[in-house]
């Protein structure tokens, strides 16, 4: 694993619509808390997620796995920057589970952030697996950044920007 990030916000990043809400969210706060983004993203081999008899033919190579999540960390911070063109952020790309991979980087982090995913299911935990971990385990403060709906429109996410962070801290 790389070196832990001092001082800075980690972002947990997988590429769902909840990841990149935590990415966004975090970037326009980096400011008010003096900092740098990290977004971070875990990734397994393939083959690694596989029952020991499943056929092997067609699995993706430990390397593909790994661009294939280089590439998607990648896209997701392009798609930040076209946003905040200004925003301090930064990649790291770790193998490892993920869980342990985001509390392995938090370990002197300012902030964690990760994304949550829709709650259909009120019967259903409102943490996922990861989250539950990392906010079981982390040495510092842990937030959980909603999925925002699929239909609302950037005026109705106020929280999710910059100006909403900016107004906020004037009051």
């Amino acid at each position: 694993m790389e070196k832990p990030s001092y001082g800075s916000v980690i972002v947990g990043v997988d590429g769902s619509a909840a990841s990149l809400a935590a990415l966004r969210w975090s970037a326009a706060r980096a400011g008010l808390l003096r900092t740098r983004v990290v977004a971070v993203r875990a990734w397994l081999p393939t083959a690694a997620l596989r029952a020991p008899y499943a056929p092997a033919a067609g699995l993706p190579t430990p390397e593909e796995d790994r661009r294939t999540a280089a590439a998607g960390l990648e896209a997701a911070v392009v798609q930040l920057l076209e946003m905040y063109p200004q925003a301090p952020v930064s990649c790291t790309l770790d193998q490892g589970p993920p869980a342990p991979v985001l509390l392995h980087h938090a370990r002197h982090a300012v902030l964690l952030v990760l994304g949550r995913g829709p709650r259909d299911d009120i019967s259903r935990p409102a943490l996922g697996a990861v989250a539950r971990e990392c906010v079981r385990h982390a040495t510092c403060p842990v937030v959980t950044i909603p999925e925002p709906p699929a239909d609302a429109k950037e005026t109705e996410l106020l929280w999710l920007t910059e100006d909403a962070t900016v107004g906020a801290a004037r009051t």
